[in-house]
């Protein structure tokens, strides 16, 4: 794994979009800092600008690094949750403009998965994880769901032997109102 891990986080550092495995479902990847590489994500999906995406990072100290006020209660709810949940926090910081959508949002996901931990590590910045289909259509179930107009269009495609542990399944999606509130967007 570390021979891949090396592989696509230097990919990921010359602005690259790969085709991977995540907790949850395939996804298009990018480095989350680079408006470059994120544009390219956006082209790919044919995705209007005003829909955001999500950033995986693989740990909750990575959460001060990107999000202004982190809300009391995603203490508390990222300690005890243990299926794939996306979070959805107020006034992100240090990404490009165009991951933060008009209410200054991020959606942010702390992976378990091995393989994407050691890539987000490695590459030592948040990864863009979308679902890999173009805009409107349905979240491929597994990577033979995957069109080829997306395979042939990122410029790698991690092997499926890396999607081991993966759910088949988008994550929840949970947004914080307040410090002490929240609204569950998707089961």
């Amino acid at each position: 794994m570390d021979a891949e891990i090396t592989k696509c986080a230097e990919l990921l550092k010359a602005g690259k979009v790969i085709l991977y495995p995540t907790d949850t479902i395939w996804g298009l990847g990018c480095d989350a800092t680079n408006p470059k590489a994120v544009d390219k994500i956006y082209k790919i999906k044919e995705r209007q600008e005003i829909k955001s995406l999500i950033i995986l990072i693989d740990s909750e100290s990575r959460l001060p690094l990107y999000v202004e006020d982190i809300p009391l209660i995603a203490w508390d709810l990222i300690t005890h949750t243990y299926r794939p949940t996306t979070y959805v926090y107020p006034k992100a910081k240090n990404l490009p403009s165009r991951l933060i959508p008009m209410d200054q949002s991020i959606a942010i996901r702390i992976v378990k998965n091995k393989f994407c931990q050691k890539l987000i590590q490695a590459l030592d910045k948040p990864i863009i994880s979308t679902s890999a289909n173009l805009s409107g259509e349905p979240s491929p179930a597994s990577f033979k769901d995957i069109s080829a107009h997306i395979i042939n269009k990122v410029d790698y495609v991690v092997p499926e032997e890396y999607a081991e542990g993966a759910t088949l399944n988008p994550s929840r999606l949970i947004k914080f109102i307040d410090d002490y509130n929240f609204v569950v967007i998707r089961e």
